[in-house]
């Protein structure tokens, strides 16, 4: 898709190991963590611990990109702030940081206040993004130097080869699934108009969002591209709880 970008990021690999040094580094507890979904399947491969957020990781391959285009042909673009939206949402602004943008819509609509001390460098951009519209919360985070460097601390780790140069272009995208105010799950990409509501879905008493319907929901956008090569799905878990 055609999006304005106005800085560019060094990507991230989808490596649990390097998403959750930086949620560490911007001051997360070790409640939360992140882990690799080996298959959705097999119940006995699910996370054994609540799953309160997913990031699925896919090739931007051309039938996904056209299925994209057009759908967001008809939407209009969000408008949303505060207290009336039912998830909080990220214009990506930044070219290749889109891994980052699927970390920060998982953590904003999970309550950040139970794993983040309120003096975190995340929990003060959340306050201060809150209130503003998409493109004012765009600007926010481009000027926050302190997630920038934690950021780019992490982007050099990891098992690929590091981009010669943040302009390069990579060939995965990152989505974050998160369950909204209003009940329904909601798909948040940073390259679309806007959160995409996909219906009310059923969360376990423990917050756990990956039961059957969600299950469904993702497998959906498995079959979306030419194969389903390439994909791969991390859970943002809350360690040291049980899915009941």
């Amino acid at each position: 898709m055609s999006v304005t970008h106005r800085k560019s990021y060094l990507p991230l690999e989808s490596n649990p190991q390097v998403f959750n040094e930086l949620i560490h580094l911007l001051g997360a507890s070790d409640e939360l963590a992140f882990e690799d979904v080996l298959s959705l399947d097999e119940p006995s491969l699910l996370p054994r611990q609540p799953t309160l957020a997913a990031i699925l990781v896919l090739p931007t391959d051309d039938v996904i990109e056209e299925k994209k285009l057009a759908a967001e042909a008809t939407r209009a673009e969000y408008k949303g702030s505060g207290t009336e939206e039912p998830v909080v949402f990220f214009k990506q602004t930044i070219h290749n940081a889109c891994g980052l943008y699927a970390i920060l819509h998982a953590l904003a609509n999970i309550d950040p206040s139970r794993f983040f001390d309120r003096h975190s460098p995340l929990i003060r951009f959340f306050r201060d993004a809150k209130d503003c519209q998409p493109q004012e919360r765009a600007s926010l985070l481009e000027s926050s130097v302190e997630i920038e460097q934690a950021h780019a601390t992490v982007a050099v780790k990891g098992d690929s080869t590091v981009p010669d140069s943040a302009e390069d272009e990579v060939f995965y995208h990152y989505i974050c699934f998160v369950p909204g105010a209003d009940g329904c799950l909601y798909e948040l990409d940073g390259d679309r108009k806007g959160p995409v509501s996909l219906g009310k879905v059923q969360v376990g008493e423990q917050g756990d969002i990956l039961g059957p319907q969600t299950i469904s929901l993702i497998k959906g956008y498995l079959d979306q591209g030419d194969d389903n090569i390439g994909y791969s799905l991390m859970a943002l878990v809350h360690r040291g709880k049980e899915v009941s």
